[in-house]
């Protein structure tokens, strides 16, 4: 007994959980002397690319949790020929103008319970149950550096759709895109069971269920058009959209992947 306890976790260790999937493909592979095995990769446990982990105040508790803070923005700038400017006589350029795309956007993820385990020998069972919220969203501007007229601008063409025309009149250039954020909002009890193959390390899998909430947001855009005397600006707004659930885990928006063979670390 005393060799199977120091495999497993004790009071004041933590533990980080990765999916052990890559790693179980690499070793069966390689058992079957598969040629084109590749090294595996270290992948998040749930789709949400939260980080997952673990604090146990006894070896049969713990606090267990997932965090995701993600904020990134993405630019691109273009040159166009000025609209009027004259033409350059050599060696002399064409007058140019910037356009410019930009994208900001966001991706929280949190979840916090209990688990409490049995077994005393390298295959544990545990329980417990955790609550979990996610908020995501995206916003995109553009800039253009030749003023819209009445028979239009030269712009950019970003491949992003900016120059396909408003939903009504087919014409014009985007300006913008804000709004569409989705919330999620989850409580779940889960069980499962991991076997320690190694001191502290184990491989597992749980399943849940629960309660889960989605919410997005209507998109806004503005486009900048013109009917060919007057020139103005045009909001659109899309659809918004929510799901409720209470069921067993396939694929939750908030916890992630349910299901899932996971490796686990404790330290």
């Amino acid at each position: 007994m005393a060799q199977d306890k120091q495999y497993t976790p004790e009071a004041d260790d933590w533990a980080i959980g990765i999916d052990a999937t890559p790693f179980l493909s690499y070793f069966g592979n390689f058992i079957g002397g598969n040629d084109g095995n590749t090294a595996p990769s270290w992948n998040f446990l749930t789709n949400n690319q939260t980080i997952t982990g673990k604090y146990f105040t006894s070896a049969d508790m713990a606090y267990r949790g997932s965090l995701r803070l993600g904020f990134g923005s993405n630019s691109a700038n273009s040159m166009v020929g000025q609209d009027g400017a004259a033409a350059p006589t050599y060696p002399n350029l064409p007058t140019m103008v910037e356009d410019t795309w930009k994208q900001g956007n966001t991706n929280i993820g949190l979840s916090g319970g209990l688990e409490w385990r049995k077994g005393n020998g390298r295959l544990q069972g545990f329980y417990g149950g955790e609550l979990g919220i996610m908020f995501s969203s995206t916003s995109t501007t553009y800039t253009y550096g030749n003023a819209m007229t009445t028979t239009g601008a030269t712009s950019t063409d970003f491949g992003t759709g900016n120059l396909n025309g408003d939903p009504v009149y087919g014409n014009g250039r985007l300006l913008s895109q804000s709004g569409g954020g989705t919330f999620g909002l989850g409580i779940r009890g889960f069980i499962g069971a991991e076997y320690f193959v190694l001191p502290k390390l184990s491989i597992g899998g749980e399943f849940g269920w629960g309660i889960a909430f989605m919410s997005t947001g209507a998109m806004t855009e503005t486009w900048e058009s013109t009917d060919g005397s007057a020139i103005g600006t045009i909001e659109h707004t899309g659809t918004k959209s929510s799901a409720f659930g209470i069921d067993t885990e396939s694929n939750n928006g908030v916890f992630g992947t349910a299901g899932s063979i996971r490796m686990t670390f404790h330290f």
